[in-house]
């Protein structure tokens, strides 16, 4: 049975045909012809095949490179996911070609079209035309059938077919991204509403969904050879590795690099002359690469090939992208994914870089933006006056809050790209930047979890809590709450577990490219590390959260299973490899759809409830206790305005500009000189700041320790008022702290309703403000059990 060139093309099956986008004419199209053979004595550097079922025609556009000479027969089979549908053997002098019939030496240039009979296309099932990401593969064996070689295997070519159908979709990189990017910004609302507790657990959701995104590209960036489907679905996530394409910002990348002194990457701008192989079988092709390299430089004397070969040798492994002896190339890892993207492999380091810079840049102008329009807003009678009160009062420590938080998104990215800049030095330019921001985002989020241990070792020597300082100040919550929110108080270290976690995966995608068995052993080894630490110490808020993380968590650990799998280590059929492929897609599609569901509900539910605060449980750390929220805190608001009336200050946060350090926190090294000034206990006292009262004396009640309070005119000196009633002292009165005990010649103490003292009278001999005191032999009162002072 005679069989055309364009049919072993197009005779292929599928599994199934899922959803996938309607185009207006159903193709099947070849784009590279790779060799699967050492020595191969036949390739391409140019090789597109477009085969058209509408028009019974397939374009044939190839230059090829030919070292056979002599008649030869086409050992052809025809395979998909692995499972081989067509063998049979073809004879180019039946077929009519000429070039090919003899095959002679040198460079072959084809271009014409090929009629395709009926007989072919009944062999092609319909589903092949719509399967999303087809895996089928060409594999045509030259085997001499005259001359000294005749029997022998000379050349062999392999060519991908694919119909144009893809899960690599720009719709859902949109959906996506949106998504995650209303949650996150739903949550800085709730927050800026009051609404503390289900503010946090939306942002927790939300950057757990977006770590897993991330975790999905980064399946993408290994070195690892990956099916065709698997490359598409995590190239759906590169948007949150910053590797987006933009025209005009590609031009000038490539500007700045060759201004430098860097040599940009031209593989796009010789698409029309060569191919360009994306790797997806195994990394043997960095073997053959070197065996073409070694044949080109075996005529050379030794004194020049010898040093040749290892510089060649250095490059192959520097570089992602190989170009072979044909001229053509092969991507694979980082350098593949930027291929898929559009983008020059030299320039997806400042890619990365400029849109991480962009989206810093964007976030702080929206930041002062909304600022401005709420102040707008309440002067023009728009807004009532306490709506974002403590955004518009502190809004810079929010900011710089948001900062960190888009620096810990960002890091993943940011590590992975500038440890990988480090082995590709494109220029002295880039290789400055790439240790500049390593350095700096590196040291910034290790300050911050230092900053986090502690405060939160501070809350637990001054109060057996670590969660009342964490949450009770709002310069900790709005600046560094990002890296402990999300935790239950007493796991507030577990953000360096995290960030180790991601700079262990960085280390090994940027160091491991041309070795995907290692990156593959390493994603196995850390992945599963990590599902143990989540199911064993559950450190997340509560149990939805923990489940939420925990079930990430187990779905990488099975990503990093099918990533060893793909390796072919185990050195199981193709048919194996492709399948697991499929079932990757399936898996991950279906649980990133359940998890943005959730997530949609949820931040829905959060908006229009009236009390979003009461969708949630309370927490065993007992945060809501601690934290100024509008729906459990209320009864606080009337006594905190008063405060401020009689302070002749504003509510909220301190106007001033709180840029370099926590100068007005009670959790920084300012504490000790307030307590000083201020004669509070230290921090080795006994005594409590009200830790189980809803009315303490933490940093969301705008009650302050500053010198414009009103103590001095009652005779107190400077000290603190009681928040449950401000004309009486916060702490009790014993101790040559206490006022002066009554006196004959008039007083300035009240008669105590607890200790039994003689009364105080002020100047006009009228009872004056009331005290407590605690003899040492009396049970506390009430009133001191409430505020906290067991």
């Amino acid at each position: 049975m005679r069989l055309s060139l364009t049919r072993p093309v197009a005779a292929f099956a599928s599994l199934a045909a899922l959803i996938a986008p309607a185009m207006a004419e159903s193709i099947l199209q070849s784009n590279s012809l790779n060799s699967c053979q050492e020595n191969s004595l036949f390739s391409a550097s140019l090789f597109k095949v477009v085969f058209t079922p509408n028009n019974k025609t397939a374009n044939v556009d190839i230059v090829a490179v030919s070292s056979v000479q002599g008649n030869v027969t086409f050992d052809v089979e025809v395979s998909a996911y692995g499972f081989p549908i067509i063998k049979q053997k073809v004879s180019p002098c039946d077929m009519g070609l000429a070039g090919l019939c003899p095959m002679t030496a040198g460079k072959i240039p084809l271009n014409f079209n090929l009629p395709v009979t009926g007989d072919a296309l009944e062999q092609v099932p319909g589903i092949a035309y719509n399967f999303p990401d087809l895996d089928a593969t060409v594999k045509v064996i030259f085997t001499m059938t005259d001359g000294p070689e005749a029997g022998n295997a000379v050349a062999c070519v392999e060519a991908d077919i694919s119909n144009g159908k893809t899960v690599d979709l720009l719709g859902v990189k949109w959906a996506t991204a949106i998504v995650a990017g209303l949650a996150l910004t739903s949550s800085a609302i709730m927050s800026g509403l009051g609404h503390y507790n289900a503010a946090s657990h939306v942002a927790a959701n939300a950057l757990s969904l977006f770590g897993y995104f991330q975790a999905q590209a980064m399946l993408g960036l290994t070195g690892v050879p990956l099916p065709p489907v698997v490359m598409s679905w995590t190239q759906d996530f590169q948007w949150s590795m910053g590797i987006i394409r933009l025209e005009f910002m590609q031009d000038i990348f490539t500007w700045y690099q060759r201004a430098t002194g860097g040599t940009p990457a031209t593989i796009f701008d010789s698409l029309t002359t060569v191919s360009v192989q994306v790797e997806k079988r195994s990394l043997d092709f960095i073997e053959a690469g070197m065996s073409l390299a070694k044949r080109s430089v075996a005529m050379m004397p030794r004194s020049i090939a010898e040093p040749l070969g290892q510089a060649m040798k250095r490059d192959l492994m520097r570089r992602a992208n190989i170009e072979t002896s044909s001229g053509s190339y092969i991507v694979y890892g980082i350098q593949r994914v930027a291929f898929r993207a559009g983008i020059e492999s030299t320039n997806v380091f400042m890619t990365c870089v400029a849109f991480f810079c962009l989206m810093v840049i964007f976030v702080s102008l929206a930041v002062a933006a909304f600022k401005g329009a709420c102040e707008m807003a309440v002067k023009n009678k728009m807004m009532d006056s306490d709506k974002f009160l403590d955004f518009r009062n502190g809004w810079l420590t929010v900011l710089k809050g948001i900062l960190f938080r888009l620096t810990l998104i960002g890091f993943p990215s940011m590590a992975i790209m500038c440890l990988w800049e480090f082995t590709q030095n494109d220029s002295a330019a880039l290789m400055v930047l790439a240790v500049f921001f390593l350095i700096g985002m590196t040291t910034t989020l290790c300050w911050a979890a230092f900053k986090v241990i502690m405060i939160a070792r501070r809350s637990i020597v001054m109060h057996n809590n670590p969660a009342y300082i964490l949450f009770s100040d709002p310069q900790a919550l709005n600046k560094w709450g990002f890296l402990y929110v999300q935790f239950r108080a007493s796991a507030y270290y577990f953000i360096l577990p995290y960030l180790g976690y991601l700079g262990l995966k960085a280390m090994f995608i940027a160091f491991a490219q041309h070795s995907g068995t290692v990156q593959a052993v390493g994603f196995l080894i850390i992945e599963a590390g990590a599902l143990i630490a989540a199911s064993v110490l559950r450190p997340w808020m509560d149990k939805s959260t923990n489940s939420f993380n925990i079930a990430i968590c187990a779905i990488n650990f099975v990503n990093s299973i099918f990533l060893m799998i793909f390796t072919e280590v185990f050195n199981q059929p193709r048919l194996v490899t492709g399948v697991v492929g499929v079932v990757l897609w399936i898996a991950n599609a279906s649980f990133a759809l359940v998890l943005l569901l959730m997530l949609i509900v949820t931040t829905v539910i959060v908006i229009f409830r009236d009390n979003p605060d009461g969708r949630y449980t309370y927490m065993a750390d007992d945060r809501t206790s601690f934290m100024k929220s509008q729906t459990h805190l209320t009864t606080t608001t009337e006594l905190d305005a008063l405060a401020a009336t009689a302070r002749g200050g504003k509510e909220g946060f301190n106007k001033g500009m709180d840029l370099d350090d926590d100068a007005e926190s009670i959790t920084s090294d300012s504490l000790r000189r307030q307590t000083e000034r201020l004669g509070v206990p230290s921090a080795h006292s006994n005594q409590s700041f009200g830790a189980h009262s809803n009315n303490s004396f933490g940093a969301h009640s705008n009650q302050s320790f500053g010198a414009q309070s009103n103590y001095n005119n009652q005779g107190y000196g400077n000290r603190p008022q009681s928040p449950a009633n401000p004309s009486m002292p916060f702490f009790p009165a014993d101790g040559p702290r206490s006022p002066p005990r009554y006196q004959d010649n008039g007083s300035m103490r009240a008669p105590s309703p607890f200790d039994g003292s003689p009364p105080y009278r002020n100047q006009n001999n009228s009872p004056g403000p009331g005290a407590f005191r605690q003899q040492n032999n009396a049970s506390p009162s009430p009133w001191q059990r409430g505020a906290g002072y067991d």
